[in-house]
């Protein structure tokens, strides 16, 4: 594969079966433009400094998979209620992986924690939704994941682009193999689960004197979740979210941003009244959370639940994280 959009090795193959009639076209090569493929792998080798041939010959390993695409056309944070969102991660099972993995990893969770201020059971509760504390990172082929999404997903084709960019970069930085490495339908790596634009601008190695790990270094997971939090200016010791109670005349309210906005006493004044006492004057967003019966639950949220939700927008992810992050809290101190 040239600038002259020379034919693969793979195209070849195909164009001779097809003149033997012996091939019939998977949709995948259908839903991808070869002439964006092309242009992609001459860009990337000139922005890269890197040979034409060695950009061409990994995007040529890469293989379209449609069942990503039908993936990511329905997230479960926009299917499903708030209910049977959090019913998936609030599980006894995954609260005592939890407590293990507290355990297990406790030294560098207290030392992590303390030098980025960002609280053990957030770091827990983001490790515990994204990967079940690394049980499960995912089963696709980053490359394929990448590939399929810059050119069979047009919604977010230039993100994924950019990202299938980053991960040649981060693989050339860290000597991973570009054709090896596995993660999400999303094409997320790790522990953590970070996209590559993430991995190259967050991860933190726990010793520092390597290149970060977030597949094979537990230490360098926790570092570097922690640290995509502080850099997103995570507020040590404060609030995440509590629930608030709705009066029966509370006014109806359109939806909220994440990004706290209004006063605790303007929600109040409205019918909302946190669960607990806060300052009348600290600003905060409330979110509202539904249920599988119609109903809906209210959560007074804070600074740093705005911050989790740099690591995934959708408030249910965030709400699940501090959730989680609270219950395996309670459950270490009567684990003991």
């Amino acid at each position: 594969m040239n600038t002259t959009h020379t034919l693969s090795a793979k195209s070849i193959s195909i164009l001779f079966m097809l003149y033997l009639g012996w091939f019939i076209p998977p949709v995948s090569y259908a839903q991808v433009d070869q002439s964006a493929v092309d242009d992609f792998v001459r860009i990337s080798a000139y922005q890269q400094k890197r040979p034409l041939k060695d950009i061409a010959y990994i995007i040529d390993q890469a293989e379209f998979q449609p069942v990503i695409i039908e993936k990511m056309s329905r997230p479960a944070e926009k299917t499903m209620t708030w209910e049977r969102y959090r019913n998936i991660f609030m599980t006894s099972e995954r609260i005592h992986a939890g407590v293990v993995f507290w355990k297990e990893n406790e030294q560098a969770l207290n030392r992590v924690s303390e030098e980025t201020g960002v609280a053990i059971e957030t770091i827990l509760g983001v490790i515990g939704v994204e990967t079940y504390f690394g049980a499960r990172m995912g089963t696709y082929r980053v490359l394929d994941a990448l590939y399929t999404l810059a050119f069979g997903y047009p919604k977010r084709s230039s993100f994924f682009k950019k990202e299938l960019g980053k991960y040649l970069e981060l693989c050339k930085k860290e000597g991973l193999d570009p054709l090896v490495v596995k993660g999400s339908y999303a094409g997320a790596i790790g522990y953590g689960q970070f996209m590559p634009s993430s991995y190259l601008a967050y991860a933190k190695s726990y010793d520092s004197d390597s290149g970060a790990d977030l597949i094979n270094q537990v230490e360098d997971g926790i570092a570097s979740v922690a640290n995509y939090l502080k850099v997103h200016r995570w507020n040590k010791g404060e609030l995440v979210a509590m629930p608030a109670n709705k009066s029966e005349h509370a006014e109806t309210l359109s939806k909220q941003s994440v990004k706290p906005a209004n006063t605790i006493i303007f929600y109040t004044q409205k019918g909302y009244e946190p669960a607990e006492p806060v300052s009348p004057s600290k600003l905060v967003s409330l979110q509202v959370m539904d249920m599988e019966d119609g109903s809906q639950e209210y959560w007074v949220t804070f600074k740093n639940f705005y911050v989790i939700t740099r690591y995934n927008h959708s408030p249910l992810y965030a709400l699940a994280v501090f959730q989680l992050g609270e219950a395996i809290k309670e459950a270490r101190k009567t684990d003991g």
